[in-house]
């Protein structure tokens, strides 16, 4: 069933009110948190690409001075807010009846620091760019007295699997020092195209590009781009109707941007339904025998201990609709 059927929204009908400039002075819940984060929670409802274009524009200050997305406060901090529409009387979209008895179907962890979602295909992590709700709206829409709810990373909207939520700062903190330093592991499951016959580190640099046609892709940049670095292992090989590939686990050092989708189309072997890094014709074929998204599932994630209490090591099974394709292409010993 399409997520979106599952979870469908409650709202009124549309209806605003202007702010004026606004002051906000950054208290201990807002220490170390992004600014992006930070408004999203200050300006309830505003959609989060009108959130980055204030961000870009300068029309939002942090002690009078331009911040990028990912300037992060500290307490005492102003924040200097510009005039902006805000949803009044309810209008901004809200979980519907379905979407608590979805939520206790995705949980696979959770504990007073951290909750770990199975995130299905079709659903955004937060609401923006024509998305009006998103897992992080969801969560704090089902739970609005819980007094942190934060995203940890994010995966794109097509990849299903582990998706982390620190419940506290200070495990949103160190979350993120791991993920620097490279200590988390993150391991996915996808299908690509022609067989991969080895074990395979890519370290190719990564940029992001001009936005082309309302998009902006990642390409290998090696002079500007950022330090980048996946692992390739084949797990099985498959052949169908001409085609042939490999089903392969990658394991992420660091975590760009489209990272595993850019490396794995880099080194010639484009994931199986991905529509803008990947093989049209490809992509065609494995569409005939159902294959409807992209075939890019966040396997396994491994916290060791300290980062969020002792060792965590957790998986998220493959999705029944990958699996089944697992199964026509002959690969039904694949591990999920």
């Amino acid at each position: 069933m399409n997520v979106r059927e599952r979870l469908p929204l409650r709202s009124r009908e549309p209806s605003s009110e202007r702010s004026g400039v606004r002051h906000v002075r950054v208290g201990e819940t807002g220490d170390g948190q992004r600014i992006d984060n930070f408004l999203a929670r200050t300006l309830k409802g505003v959609p989060k690409d009108r959130i980055y274009r204030l961000l870009r524009r300068g029309e939002v200050r942090v002690n009078r001075a331009r911040v990028k997305p990912d300037f992060r406060l500290n307490i005492g901090d102003d924040v200097r807010l510009p005039p902006v529409d805000l949803p009044v009387g309810g209008s901004a979209p809200t979980p519907g009846p379905n979407a608590r008895a979805l939520l206790r179907e995705i949980v696979l962890f959770e504990d007073d620091g951290l909750l770990v979602l199975d995130k299905p295909s079709g659903m955004a992590v937060h609401g923006g760019s024509g998305v009006s709700l998103g897992v992080i709206e969801m969560l704090r829409g089902l739970r609005p007295d819980a007094p942190f709810l934060e995203l940890a990373h994010r995966l794109d909207r097509e990849t299903s699997g582990c998706l982390l939520i620190a419940k506290r700062r200070s495990v949103l903190r160190r979350l993120h020092e791991a993920m620097r330093n490279g200590r988390i592991g993150k391991e996915y499951l996808c299908l690509v195209r022609d067989p991969w016959l080895s074990a395979t580190r890519i370290d190719a640099r990564l940029r992001r590009g001009a936005p082309r046609s309302g998009e902006r892709l990642v390409r290998i940049d090696d002079e500007d781009g950022k330090a980048s670095v996946t692992l390739f292992t084949p797990v099985d090989h498959w052949s169908h109707g001409g085609w042939g590939g490999s089903l392969v686990r990658a394991r992420l050092v660091t975590g760009r941007t489209h990272q595993i989708r850019v490396h794995a189309a880099g080194a010639g072997h484009p994931l199986a339904g991905d529509d803008k890094y990947g093989d049209r014709e490809f992509n065609q074929h494995l569409r005939e025998i159902e294959l409807r998204r992209m075939f890019l599932h966040a396997a396994k994630i491994v916290l060791p201990a300290g980062v969020a209490g002792p060792r965590l090591e957790i998986s998220a099974p493959l999705p029944r609709d990958l699996a089944s394709l697992l199964a026509r292409l002959g690969l039904t010993d694949a591990p999920t």
